[in-house]
């Protein structure tokens, strides 16, 4: 697994299912993982099960008959791309992206069903879960937490996409993050700014340094609501004040 550089991240992006078949050779040597042939994707996976296939670098084709495999994929084989196997279980695999947007294996699973119930746990399809956040207030210094309170007791501005407020009988300051997430591409479609234009415009209106980090990264993986508290636990990752 990937080093993740934001603490505030937190789960896989993009998740997606493939059907994928788990083939042995007729010669022992070690299971292989292919995708189906797109023009057999319309089998069932009683059908696949146990049926004999040739399998290429890139997929396998159940080869039951002589109508069902194609002249391409016969092509393949006679130029020895491919080798004959025996279909020995139907694997959903679930698959996403990591951290530094590279794809990863998540797991698998041995039905549609099984795969969806994965993927929905994954995924948070409410939207919402694990987007509030509480840290301890150690991670800013005391001027910088006099600032923040400040700005919960006027008006933020606007320009900073995001509000500060109190937290009723308690010395928490919370922060309500506004058209995230604060990534290039999603900024300059909703708000038409980039997330180094944002970040200028925090500093420029002398937001303390520790603060704009923390906002940066809290935007940047979609968090919608961020609580500092002194009792709050400190967030593994990311720097304490004066570190």
């Amino acid at each position: 697994m990937s080093q993740n550089p934001n603490p505030f991240l937190r789960g896989y992006w993009n998740l997606k299912i493939v059907r994928t078949l788990s083939i042995s050779h007729e010669d022992g040597s070690p299971h292989v993982w292919r995708n189906i042939h797109q023009s057999q994707e319309h089998l069932s996976d009683e059908e696949l099960v146990s049926a004999s296939c040739i399998v290429t670098s890139d997929f396998a084709v159940v080869s039951n008959g002589p109508d069902s495999v194609s002249a391409e994929v016969l092509a393949e084989r006679d130029a020895g791309e491919g080798a004959y196997g025996v279909v020995g279980a139907v694997v959903y695999a679930i698959h996403g992206d990591d951290f530094d947007g590279l794809p990863v294996h998540i797991g698998d699973t041995y039905s549609a069903e099984a795969a969806r119930e994965v993927v929905q746990r994954l995924s948070f399809e409410t939207g919402y879960y694990s987007r509030c956040w509480e840290i301890s207030s150690a991670h800013i210094s005391h001027e910088t937490g006099q600032y923040l309170a400040n700005l919960a007791d006027l008006a933020t501005p606007e320009a900073f996409l995001f509000i500060a407020f109190r937290v009723p009988y308690s010395p928490a300051i919370g922060v309500k993050l506004i058209s995230t997430p604060w990534t290039g591409q999603h900024l300059q479609d909703v708000e038409e700014i980039s997330a180094e234009q944002l970040r200028q415009e925090h500093c420029s209106k002398g937001m303390p340094d520790d603060l704009a980090q923390i906002l940066a990264l809290a935007g940047q993986a979609d968090v919608r609501i961020l609580i500092l508290d002194a009792d709050a636990p400190v967030l593994p990752g990311l720097p304490l004040a004066g570190e």
